[in-house]
This record gives C-alpha cells, sequence and structure tokens, in this order.
C-alpha cells in the first residue's frame, strides 16, 4: 500500500500524538468532531480499500457501500 496521508491528517495526528506525549493522564473526551472530518475519513476509507479490508460486523463490503 502507498497512500500519502494528506497534510491535514498529518497535522491532526501530530498534535494529537503531542497532547498525549505532553499529558499522559489527559483523556481526549471531544475526538468525534475530529476524526468525524471528511478529509480523515476519506483517508482512512482510502487505506481500508487499499489493504482489501474485510466487512465488519455488519457484513458492509465496499460493494455494497459502492452500490
Amino acid at each position: 500500500m502507498n497512500l500519502t496521508t494528506p497534510v491535514s491528517v498529518q497535522k491532526l495526528q501530530t498534535a494529537l500524538h503531542a497532547k498525549a506525549k505532553e499529558s499522559p493522564n489527559f483523556r481526549f473526551y471531544a475526538l468525534y468532531d475530529k476524526v468525524y472530518r471528511k478529509d480523515v475519513l476519506a483517508f482512512a476509507y482510502e487505506c481500508c480499500k487499499a489493504n482489501g479490508g474485510a466487512a465488519g460486523v455488519d457484513g458492509q463490503t465496499f460493494e455494497d457501500i459502492e452500490t
């Protein structure tokens, strides 16, 4: 798999990593708004599709989603 992580996703990952290292006891209660961003979801979808990700517990496949 040779996908390049978008800069916006890299910035989010870097910021979250820095906060976690800086404050090990910090709890990330409000991540939903960050992981639900269109750029993050699009990159996650591309990664799963590229590695042939299997259907989840709901049985949904890429074919089901794309049709």
